[in-house]
């Protein structure tokens, strides 16, 4: 090793000969370590913080160009990874916040096996010392034929060199942050880094590599968090392909509307904010809104049909149908045979029976036809039943009478399929709605169990109240518009308006833009939903950035926004 390196007490390399540091300019530089220090606690974005922990060491210790790199994979796999690169002579900036990748390949820790102590870079993570170099070319120790190489075309001349290796709380190696070329205060002049330099270096490094270790902690429990939440929606679309989709929309949608109100500037709702934190806890909300579906019974969350369940019975009722059928050709048959055996019958009178046997059959078949098709038509849920149409089914039900299985004469129809056929809206029974409802009473305990930490504190109250309404008549809890937050209410709005634009549902096809509009604007004048949201839906044309993203293209028609119910303009 190079005789300019001196391995201290502690594992740590210290340089000869750096000039002197005054006291104030050390106050005054701990003073930056200790501002910093506080504000990489408070970074919350990984890419920001490891911008902010490679400025502050060039900062503090006048360090024209620095990289800072991230040990990832396991054992010899081992390397280092370039994270952020500045120079500032040079005006370089890559990684980070910049957008600008690193063009650099990643710095193998172990090559054969064998541990990597050529690199500098390497060295300080494998050994876990830090290396303060006075002149990169004078030194013999380190490979610096990359640096050679960069200077050469850049015209940059890469001098004096402080790597630091970052130890996390438990002593492992997360990372190195390496400094080039100490500018002399005053001069300008290049110059080693001081012994005061690398203490103030590597005190920030321990700090930046905690605070980075608890950044990087916090993202992973949150992914891990997340897919726990998508592990949850992944089990309701995988138990029914209609609700999937609507867990996956409704979150977009509620924060297409929040933005929208977060950036009104006038109006009932110019003092609502968000910040990065309301936005996660709101996200969170929208993601879970649903997560009670878990417990409805499947037949009941995929009923298209008005007779189904397991399966669909309108087939048991086409069977009847066909027995019926059966009945009228066999009964017809033997008024046939009786004709047949009348001999003395005149030949105009035997035809004439004939003629009316046959005719009447034709209208018994007619009919059974007509109203099994009919009964068909029921079967397929709507948004209104006429009053005309529920009285034939129960006609039909009690007047054609057939031989069930066990030989016995029934009506028709079952209760049961009388009270199905008959629905006047959709294809649920009202005990089926009641228990389709009661998915978010479980989704409220399911919420309300879990310990949230005070930033998701939330969660169950905005995702607990979005099928409320603003007059009280809402359920489970009947809460009013005043007693709902912003958030509760925005989520109201985006289950609605994406049931109705929802080309995936088993009942119904997925309704146009303007209708959907047209819908939702009456259920602002009904006191259904928010009056001052769904202004601000309309105005701010959210509509359209969803219909963007989520409608088929025959959905997405013109919409005269001065004919949608309750919008003023």
């Amino acid at each position: 090793m190079a005789a300019s390196l001196e391995l201290a007490e502690g594992g740590k390399a210290l340089a000869r000969g750096a000039p002197a540091t005054t006291p104030d300019d050390l106050f005054l530089r701990l003073d930056q370590l200790n501002e910093i220090g506080a504000a990489l606690s408070l970074e919350k974005d990984l890419n920001a913080l490891l911008e902010k922990i490679l400025v502050a060491a060039k900062t503090i210790t006048r360090a024209d160009g620095g990289t800072l790199y991230l040990v990832e994979g396991e054992d010899t796999a081992r390397q280092l990874r370039f994270e952020i690169v500045r120079t500032a002579s040079l005006d370089v900036a890559m990684g980070g916040t910049t957008g600008n990748p690193i063009p650099f390949y990643p710095i193998q820790l172990y090559r054969d096996g064998k541990p990597n102590n050529s690199m500098i870079a390497a060295y300080a993570a494998i050994h876990g010392v830090t290396i303060n170099i006075a002149d990169a070319y004078a030194e013999e120790g380190f490979d610096f034929s990359g640096t050679r190489r960069f200077d050469q075309k850049t015209g940059y001349r890469s001098k004096s060199f402080l790597t630091v290796p970052m130890k996390n709380h438990e002593g492992e190696i997360i990372g190195v942050l390496q400094l080039i070329n100490c500018r002399q205060p005053g001069t300008g002049e290049i110059v080693a880094f001081s012994e005061a330099d690398q203490r103030l270096a590597e005190s920030l490094a321990s700090q930046a590599a905690i605070a980075l270790s608890n950044r990087q902690l916090i993202n992973q429990l949150e992914n891990l968090f997340e897919s726990f939440i998508e592990l949850i929606n992944t089990a309701i679309d995988e138990k029914s392909p209609y609700t999937g989709g609507h867990c996956q929309r409704v979150p977009v949608l509620t924060m297409m509307i929040a933005e929208a109100v977060n950036q009104t500037a006038s109006g009932p709702l110019a003092g609502f904010s968000m910040s990065d934190s309301d936005r996660y806890e709101l996200k969170i909300a929208g993601l879970l809104h649903d997560c009670g579906k878990i417990t409805t019974p499947v037949h009941i969350v995929d009923k298209a049909t008005k007779l189904e369940t397991i399966f669909d019975r309108i087939n048991l009722v086409d069977t009847r149908f066909e027995v019926l059928r059966r009945d009228a050709e066999l009964y017809a048959m033997s008024r046939r045979l009786e004709l047949e055996r009348e001999r003395d019958l005149p030949e105009l009178e035997r035809r004439s029976r004939q003629f009316r046997i046959d005719e009447e059959l034709r209208d018994m078949l007619r009919q059974l036809e007509d109203d099994r098709k009919f009964l068909r038509r029921c079967n397929i849920g709507g948004e209104a039943m006429a009053r005309e149409a529920q009285d034939r089914v129960l006609q039909i039900g009690l007047t054609y009478k057939w031989r069930d299985p066990s030989g016995n004469t029934a009506n028709f129809l079952t209760d049961d399929e009388l009270r199905n056929l008959t629905i006047p809206r959709g294809t649920l029974t009202e005990e089926e709605r009641e228990i389709i409802n009661h998915h978010i009473v479980s989704t409220i305990k399911m919420l309300e169990a879990l310990p949230w930490p005070k930033h998701l504190r939330n969660v169950p109250e905005y995702a607990g109240g979005h099928h409320e309404r603003m007059d009280g008549k809402g359920y489970p809890r009947g809460l009013a518009r005043e007693q709902m937050s912003v958030q509760a209410r925005i989520m109201g709005i985006a289950d609605i308006f994406e049931a109705l634009t929802a080309k995936d549902r088993p009942y119904k096809k997925g309704k146009s833009l303007s209708e959907s509009l047209h819908i939702l604007g009456k259920f602002k004048l009904n006191g259904h939903i928010d009056p001052d949201l769904f202004d601000v839906f309309i105005r701010e044309r959210v509509y359209l950035k969803y219909a963007e993203q989520f409608l088929d293209p025959e959905q997405v028609d013109a919409v005269d926004e001065r004919a949608i119910p309750g919008y003023a303009g």
